[in-house]
């Protein structure tokens, strides 16, 4: 039903594309994955086979860059070439056996957003635990080899809570600002993104963007789904899911009518907007340190 739906409306999307070539405007895509591998799959997991016809794909179509490079072309107002970023969440051990040295080995640049908390006790998470299957996170070490191999680490709270149920500002600085600075510390390099647990609308925080705003972050991610737009917002960088179903991917990535401008960019952004005062979100943020 999928690729029957892309293939209705794929008249629709090829002139869509064509005009945001010529005017410049083509958006900005990021996806996020939490898990690659042959075990225990979980939700959020995706084969490793499925994982590699994926990236096939996406180089294929896109050119694949940092998100600092995909700020800049939000701030610049101008891209003509499908642009995407790769985004890992969580950090799970799993992930060291194919998808980060697959991607290492391409030389295509990777965003790995860690909860410092599971990486420094080597603790699983709840959700998994819940399930019955814990499975281990990135170690401290490892953590550390892959910054080394140009991994960029970001940060993703220190106990992977709800940080849109959070009100309690002490515990709101310690899960987005003090859990980042101490994985700093221990890779021994900057951290500076940070992406919300679960990422929808409702566990999103205005004051947590103030606060990644206050403390040099360069950006923060979500992970309901949208296109960045060109000449928008650089520093909320909006993500879509890596799905393990290939024909759900190429349905979103090849112009999904439905996921430009919907209701959840606007409501997103107005929160966003709650918190900047008159700091504008496009400003340039400096790196934690």
């Amino acid at each position: 039903m999928i690729d029957a739906y892309r293939c209705v409306t794929a008249p629709w999307r090829y002139l869509s594309s064509q005009q945001a070539r010529r005017n410049g405007s083509v958006p900005v895509g990021i996806l996020f994955y939490h898990r690659v591998a042959d075990v225990d799959p979980n939700p959020w997991t995706i084969s490793c086979a499925a994982f590699r016809r994926q990236i096939d794909w996406l180089q294929s179509r896109f050119e694949i860059v940092s998100l600092a490079e995909a700020q800049a072309r939000i701030r610049s107002g101008e891209n003509r070439v499908p642009t995407l970023c790769l985004t890992f969440d969580d950090g799970y051990a799993d992930n060291s056996a194919f998808a980060l040295p697959l991607l290492i080995k391409r030389k295509i640049p990777v965003t790995y957003f860690v909860t410092t908390g599971h990486a420094t006790a080597g603790q699983p998470f709840d959700h998994d635990v819940e399930r019955g299957r814990p499975l281990a996170p990135h170690s401290l070490d490892t953590l550390r080899a892959l910054a080394d191999a140009g991994v960029e680490i970001g940060g993703h709270t220190r106990n992977h809570p709800d940080l849109g149920a959070l009100t309690d500002p002490e515990q709101l600085f310690d899960e987005v600002v003090v859990a980042t600075r101490e994985m700093e510390q221990q890779i021994d390099r900057p951290i500076r993104y940070f992406a919300f647990p679960f990422g929808q609308i409702e566990n999103l925080n205005a004051a947590v963007f103030r606060l990644a705003r206050e403390h040099g972050f360069a950006g923060v991610c979500s992970a309901y789904g949208g296109w960045n737009e060109v000449g928008g917002d650089a520093f909320h960088l909006q993500r879509f899911h890596g799905d393990p179903e290939m024909a759900r991917l190429k349905n979103w990535l090849t112009f999904d009518p439905r996921k430009r401008n919907v209701w959840q960019t606007r409501a997103a952004q107005s929160l966003i907007d709650q918190s900047a005062g008159d700091n504008r979100a496009d400003k340039q943020a400096l790196p934690l340190n």
